[in-house]
């Protein structure tokens, strides 16, 4: 996982989750900003209105600069701006010679908005489910990249079986023509058995051929999805082990239903999603109708030609305002755009109420086929061995000349087909474990929640 593409989208996922995150947090904690325009130069001929009333063109040099700090902090319960900052302008006419400062060395503010929607309070719900939501999914995408390389693992392990097994049907059967041979000289064995082992030969050689070239096809499958280095060319791909059975688990199905419902990032998926609809009606409710925002500032302010003088008799400076919006006539259309969400906010909550039933049955059905998986492997453990038994025994009966050569080609495709289906037993063993963790997020051998790396 540590280089594959899978692997790295799944932490890149996470790590952007987390920053999302950090996001979220700093919303709510203090901002401080320094801005400002320095220097504001401006020379230029512009119309200056004359005490008459009558407008004249004068030539102008002037430099307008201002400097301010702000430190700002939002309140998530009433989503209100709370602004505390300081301010100097200073003002330069080089024609006249004259310089003057403008002061507010402090000032409070605060913006109230009444009626409008509170994106900081809905923010303060869901932003923290998606985060634990997106932890989760990293555990879930490294269960899903455990059981897609389980299942690719045994793709090429299944082919070199068959590669393998190819290779000794065709030996045995190159041999068998040998024997063949000779029992056709002296008259043991007919012409058209003789010309079945030929052809049993050639389908072997050509199983065997194409079961090499399915292995190698398999080989890159599972190299390109690790991202796992090109061999050089000509060299073949190392064989692979039969791995043990999947670990035998003693689940009950409830308590695997708990477990999933503890920490998989689907159950906080169902509770974000609704309280994504509720937040939509909320925020069509919260654009529509009376709007008002309520700014509120008060501090000190003094002007002076020098900047320490300007600190001197401060001025209490106060302000405040009422702005609201009212819709008088607009057909109906805050009634739709509200109707519309809480459409929607109902559409989501049946398909949420589907989606748990789904999930529900998803988990109890994987819990419930764990004692199966491992009965099959057992079984199909077991069929194998006694295919191999009964072939061997088949092959020295039928060279003996006491079985026909159909019972010997039964016994060997009985003998390749319980090899295959042991292989394909142990696949299902695997990947059921690791989809039943992916399932729960929870490691029923040690009985501990998955952790992240």
């Amino acid at each position: 996982m540590a280089t594959s593409a899978a692997g790295i989208q799944a932490r890149a996922a996470r790590e952007g989750g987390y920053w999302s995150y950090r996001t979220y947090q700093a919303t709510y904690r203090p901002q401080l900003a320094l801005a400002g325009t320095v220097p504001n130069f401006s020379r230029a001929i512009t119309p200056v209105v004359q005490p008459d009333g009558t407008t004249a063109f004068q030539a102008v040099r002037i430099n307008n600069s201002n400097l301010g700090l702000t430190l700002t902090q939002n309140i998530g319960l009433t989503g209100a701006q709370v602004v505390v900052g300081s301010q100097v302008q200073r003002f330069d006419d080089f024609n006249r010679e004259e310089r003057r400062y403008n002061n507010q060395p402090f000032n409070l503010g605060l913006t109230q908005p009444l009626g409008y929607f509170n994106g900081l309070k809905w923010a303060r719900r869901i932003e923290p489910l998606l985060y634990q939501e997106n932890q989760r999914q990293y555990l879930e995408d490294r269960e899903a990249i455990a059981q897609r390389v389980t299942e690719l693992y045994f793709d090429v392990l299944l082919q070199q079986v068959n590669a393998a097994v190819a290779g000794q049907n065709a030996q045995a059967t190159a041999e068998l023509l040998r024997v063949g041979r000779e029992k056709y000289a002296l008259g043991r064995l007919s012409q058209s058995d003789l010309l079945q082992l030929e052809l049993n030969l050639l389908d072997a050689q050509q199983a065997q051929t194409q079961a090499r070239l399915d292995a190698e096809t398999a080989a890159v499958s599972l190299r390109t999805y690790c991202a796992l280095p090109t061999p050089d060319a000509g060299t073949e791909a190392p064989l692979l082990a039969v791995p043990a059975p999947a670990p035998r688990l003693a689940v009950v199905p409830a308590e695997a239903l708990a477990q999933a419902q503890q920490h998989r990032a689907a159950t906080l998926a169902f509770q974000r999603r609704q309280l994504q609809a509720a937040r939509d009606v909320a925020q069509a409710r919260g654009t529509t109708g009376l709007l008002a925002t309520l700014t509120a500032n008060l501090g000190y302010v003094n002007q002076a030609p020098y900047l320490l003088d300007s600190y001197t008799a401060l001025q209490n400076q106060q302000q405040v305002a009422l702005a609201f919006s009212l819709p008088l006539l607009d057909w109906g259309k805050r009634r739709a755009i509200v109707r519309t969400a809480e459409l929607a906010r109902d559409q989501t909550q049946a398909a949420v109420s589907q989606e748990v039933r789904s999930f529900e049955q998803t988990v109890l059905t994987q819990a419930g086929q764990v004692p199966a998986l491992a009965g099959q492997v057992r079984l199909a453990a077991r069929a194998d061995t006694l295919a191999q038994r009964r072939y061997a025994i088949t092959r020295a009966t039928y060279e003996a000349g006491r079985l026909s050569l159909t019972d010997l080609t039964l016994a060997s495709a009985a003998k390749d087909l319980a090899r295959r289906s042991y292989i394909l037993a142990l696949r299902a063993g695997w990947v059921g474990y690791y989809r039943l963790r992916g399932l729960t997020l929870f490691d029923f051998e040690t009985q501990q929640p998955l952790a992240a790396e």
